[in-house]
């Protein structure tokens, strides 16, 4: 669904620097270079986020994991496994 989305996202023409022999073997090998460089800048955003988000909940995922490892899960006498 990200990518219906992405496909559908009003595309800007950029200008990049590329190494020309890997440029040339992309070409070569019909490869999309646009499409193929939006899905790796799009990957490097995903994890930025990823772990900008971890670096600013660290503290309560800490806290949560140190109830449980003091107080056991809240649910797992329902736990069916």
């Amino acid at each position: 669904m990200q990518n219906a989305e992405a496909s559908k996202a009003t595309r800007k023409p950029t200008n990049l620097s590329l190494d020309s022999a890997l440029l040339k073997e992309a070409e070569c090998l019909g490869i999309n270079v646009s499409r193929s460089a939006e899905a790796g800048i799009a990957e490097a955003v995903k994890l930025h986020k990823q772990e900008k988000w971890l670096k600013e909940n660290a503290r309560s995922l800490a806290s949560s994991n140190a109830y449980a490892d003091a107080n056991g899960l809240p649910l797992a006498r329902y736990r069916q496994f």
